[in-house]
């Protein structure tokens, strides 16, 4: 045995699952998606009831089925499987062909909410906030409403060419803005 030594052969093997430990606990309290004991207790047991169900149906058991055996709401079947799965990118290439590679963003991407609708949204905005509390009403009845010149005029209280007059110079005023 060496003195020379802070510690021996056996004191350091001991403190390997002490720093194992210590590396599952930082995982743990600070990975970005945080699962709770109870939800994962729950997974676990929506997991070996549908292991029972497969042994004794000879086939994949639904998610109706494990619920009514664990006596479960079938949304808190689908919450307890959904939570211990891992989580994908949505850079992580789902599809390649010729260099070419299809991501999981390609597939979720949404439509209707692009970059250019947002900027062009707050552009809009942006450039109303530039109109009087006058032009902003008229253009709000006539855009947003849906309502005539007409009913713009007798909502307002003045003429159907003046409704024109100042929707067309508060378009004109926007146009500057964007």
């Amino acid at each position: 045995m060496c003195f020379d030594r802070p510690y021996t052969r056996f004191q350091h093997v001991t403190f390997i699952p002490m720093i194992i430990g210590e590396i599952r606990r930082y995982l743990r309290d600070n990975s970005s998606i945080r699962v709770s004991r109870s939800v994962r207790d729950m997974a676990y047991k929506v997991l070996q009831t549908k292991e029972k169900l497969l042994t004794e149906n000879q086939k994949e058991p639904t998610i109706e089925e494990i619920a009514k055996k664990l006596d479960l709401p079938r949304q808190d079947v689908v919450m307890a499987l959904d939570a211990i799965l891992d989580p994908v990118s949505l850079f992580e290439p789902v599809y390649s062909d010729s260099g070419d590679s299809l991501t999981v963003m390609d597939q979720v991407s949404d439509q209707k909410n692009t970059d250019e609708q947002w900027l062009e949204h707050i552009a809009l905005k942006e450039a109303i906030s530039h109109l009087s509390d006058r032009e902003r009403h008229i253009l709000a009845l006539r855009f947003y409403d849906g309502r005539t010149q007409m009913e713009v005029a007798a909502e307002v209280g003045i003429s159907q060419a003046q409704v024109s007059r100042l929707e067309k110079n508060a378009i004109n005023a926007m146009k500057k803005y964007l």
